[in-house]
């Protein structure tokens, strides 16, 4: 299986400079979060000269505002162009959220009959994310927040998923159930990984709660051969650009050698 970083774990810094870093710790590639840096760019230049540093392996369309990209459909739609343009195969999406009032997204999405044909055109695999509980609200805000009627909904509508351990740790710390319900699904096509603990998300492994080695452990044993995402918050690495590297180092090689044979593991 591919190991990638989720250039949102750096998004503090350029990201020509998020590439390098993944490279040189030893990251498959990258999956990159659609934000500001993608305001009135040429945005499939821009990922090009990006995928000379390292392969881009997943685009996430954007969660919030960013100027030129429209509503969550249109910046849905942008997200899929870019991905084809520029050869990337996969694309994921947030559901939408009933607290935000994402109505007109909503009725857009029940409308999809198969999220494969009519956008991802046969090119580009589209995966949908389960999403958090809110710790302040103590509810998850979001359409499908149940397992079950993820699965319902993916199934009906031809659509892949992107699963998250700490969202879904956020609901169950012990989430191994859940995971195999979606991988028996057979719709699991990545993974974004990090902790959960204390209210906060995307934490590094072991500052968190999740029983993170024994999910790798059930993840080998399936035979999963997709893709995993390493997908921090910026503020669990050291500021200082050789603190950031050594974390993540040391994070790339407890990932690999939970997942791949002896030897498979050495940092560039």
């Amino acid at each position: 299986m591919k190991l990638l970083m989720s250039a949102g774990t750096l998004h503090t810094l350029p990201l020509e400079k998020t590439f390098e870093i993944a490279r040189d710790t030893g990251f498959d590639g990258i999956e990159i979060i659609i934000n500001h840096d993608f305001r009135f760019a040429d945005n499939a230049g821009m990922v090009r000269d990006l995928q000379q540093i390292l392969p881009v392996e997943s685009l996430h369309a954007p969660f919030f505002q960013i100027d030129g990209w429209g509503d969550k459909v249109r910046q849905l739609y942008k997200t899929v162009d870019l991905a084809q343009a520029t050869g990337i195969p996969l694309v994921n999406f947030h559901p939408p959220c009933w607290l935000w009032l994402e109505l007109k997204f909503w009725r857009w999405v029940m409308k999809i009959s198969d999220f494969q044909a009519e956008l991802g055109g046969g090119e580009v695999v589209i995966t949908i994310e389960n999403m958090p509980r809110q710790p302040t609200l103590k509810i998850n805000p979001y359409l499908f927040a149940q397992t079950t009627h993820l699965i319902d909904f993916m199934r009906a509508r031809n659509l892949f998923l992107t699963f998250d351990t700490a969202h879904m740790g956020s609901t169950n710390a012990n989430f191994l159930y859940d995971f195999h319900l979606f991988y028996n699904s057979t719709k699991m096509r990545n993974i974004h990984f990090s902790d959960y603990g204390y209210g906060r998300e995307h934490l590094l492994p072991g500052r968190g709660i999740l029983p993170l080695t024994r999910f790798l452990n059930h993840l080998s044993e399936t035979g999963y051969d997709e893709t995993i995402t390493l997908e921090l918050s910026p503020y669990e690495l050291p500021e200082d650009e050789a603190g950031i590297r050594a974390a993540l180092a040391e994070v790339y090689t407890y990932l690999c050698q939970e997942t791949r044979p002896l030897g498979q593991c050495a940092v560039g």
